[in-house]
């Protein structure tokens, strides 16, 4: 059991005996009034999605789920292919359960798929991973007295600020988590 003030964006609790996998959570104090937590949940038996209030001394049971290393394979459609490295069975997961992590893959990658009574429900990316800068502006050297950072596409569909001497075909480092440049790779 945990509070409810622990629930974090991508975690597996359990309601009425029913798992639920956490979409949004925010956390409003009104006022002089108590503090509640709001959470938008997706029901993994029904698909269905609701906002559920908690109040912050509520305690919530938080679900068993294991974790599987597998290797991203390839896409077909919006099925996208993981083979497990221990017994190379492939498994298929759909676009609504990996959401926008899609953007960061790319195909060798390790990632975690996280499985509840058998069944996955969504992935754990690795911290950081590594794009190449398909398509951005330009570099004009002494444009302006400070670097700008500058808009930039990444393999995947991804946009995220880079300094100006990153260049298309550049490989660069990102946070996964906050979808922002770290480094050249």
């Amino acid at each position: 059991m945990i509070q409810a003030t622990k629930i974090r964006k991508g975690m597996l609790i359990t309601l009425d005996g029913v798992p639920h996998v956490v979409l949004k959570v925010t956390h409003l104090t009104p006022g002089n009034k108590r503090a509640m937590i709001i959470c938008n949940l997706r029901n993994l038996q029904t698909g269905l999605s609701t906002e559920t209030r908690f109040r912050s001394v509520d305690r919530i049971e938080e679900a068993d789920i294991e974790e599987i290393e597998m290797e991203y394979i390839y896409a077909d459609g919006n099925r996208y292919y993981f083979m497990n490295l221990e017994n190379y069975e492939q498994i298929p997961l759909g676009q609504e359960l990996i959401g926008d992590s899609v953007k960061f893959m790319t195909p060798n990658i390790r990632v975690k798929l996280e499985f509840f009574e058998g069944k996955p429900f969504g992935i754990i990316l690795p911290k950081t991973v590594v794009l190449k800068v398909v398509e951005t502006q330009a570099y004009i050297k002494e444009a302006t007295a400070q670097a700008q950072p500058k808009p930039a596409t990444l393999q995947g569909g991804h946009v995220c600020q880079v300094p100006p001497f990153i260049g298309v075909g550049d490989l660069v480092k990102i946070d996964t988590e906050t979808g922002e440049y770290l480094e050249r790779a």
